[in-house]
């Protein structure tokens, strides 16, 4: 089958959702919340635009970017944002709306998202089933761990879009650092063999790997251990019960208070932590001059599709 049926049937659901939740008025009285949902689902649909023009004018035959580890990294990732989007949209924006057409609209935008989830995941099982073999990274231990890590730290981010919640507190600051850095790292291990800068490198791709992991699992232990200090120790300045919170006493549909934002953060920094520490043990104890993740991606980025 080609690989455009598979991006025009994920363009249509995402199209279909967004046009919904927009008509609803989602994007402009859902809050921060219901900016992450709309922003979630149109930066899909642009995705799969951008994929599928690119796929029609056989941008993979001349662009190492369009290769199939590119393609299905991108559509791993649309497939956990548009599930954990249709998930948290139940739960914080449905569920307070009473029974009117207006509330069908939404429960059909979260049915038609949750669709489109399978057809990204679909494409990501089909592409297993072509290649016959685990010669794509993202099927590797090493590489579904860098993009859960990618995608934890995007959720984090949606989480503290307000400057408000860390610019109080240099400490705060640092986090922040942290979860930017931290972002870019596993980014920059996917991107070296794709780009081929890996043979380029002074020191074994695996070495630079491991190095890379390192900084990061050292950069998050600062990041669980002063995130929770300085939000939720009073000696800190932070507030230790949610009842102390003035955005919690009187919650609004759709929209979480402050300190539900704030202990969403400090969960995701633990769980990104621990899949740091995961990949970190899993390349220690990788032979010497084992391939880590993404660099099986040279080659697969360039198998037929």
């Amino acid at each position: 089958m080609p690989s455009w049926v598979f991006h025009l049937l994920q363009l249509l659901p995402t199209c279909v959702t967004f046009a919904l939740v927009a008509s609803v008025g989602t994007w402009s009285g859902g809050g921060a919340t219901g900016n992450w949902f709309t922003f979630t689902w149109c930066f899909c649909f642009i995705l799969s635009f951008i994929i599928l023009i690119g796929e029609l004018c056989g941008l993979p035959f001349c662009l190492p970017l369009f290769g199939d580890s590119v393609l299905i990294t991108c559509a791993c990732s649309a497939t956990l944002f548009c599930l954990s989007a249709s998930m948290d949209f139940v739960t914080t924006y449905i569920q307070f709306l009473p029974r009117s057409p207006f509330r069908d609209l939404t429960m059909a935008a979260t049915a038609i998202s949750c669709i489109t989830s399978v057809a990204y995941a679909t494409e990501v099982a089909w592409t297993r089933v072509l290649t016959g073999e685990f010669s794509c990274d993202v099927f590797t231990l090493p590489g579904l761990l860098k993009r859960l890590e990618i995608f934890v730290a995007c959720a984090i981010f949606a989480f503290i879009s307000s400057p408000s919640l860390y610019q109080h507190q240099p400490a705060l600051g640092w986090c922040m650092a942290v979860y930017a850095i931290c972002f870019l790292l596993p980014a920059v291990a996917l991107l070296l063999p794709w780009c081929d800068w890996g043979r380029r490198l002074l020191i074994p791709f695996p070495v630079f790997h491991l190095g890379l992991t390192s900084l990061s699992v050292l950069f998050y232990t600062t990041a669980v251990i002063l995130w929770p200090l300085y939000q939720f120790d009073e000696q800190f300045g932070g507030q230790p019960q949610r009842s102390s919170d003035a955005t919690c006493r009187h919650r609004l549909p759709y929209d979480r208070c402050t300190w539900d934002h704030l202990l969403a953060v400090a969960t995701l920094t633990a769980i990104n932590l621990l899949l740091y520490v995961v990949g970190l043990m899993n390349l220690a104890c990788s032979p010497a001059g084992t391939p880590g993740a993404g660099q099986e991606v040279a080659v697969a980025s360039h198998g037929p599709r």
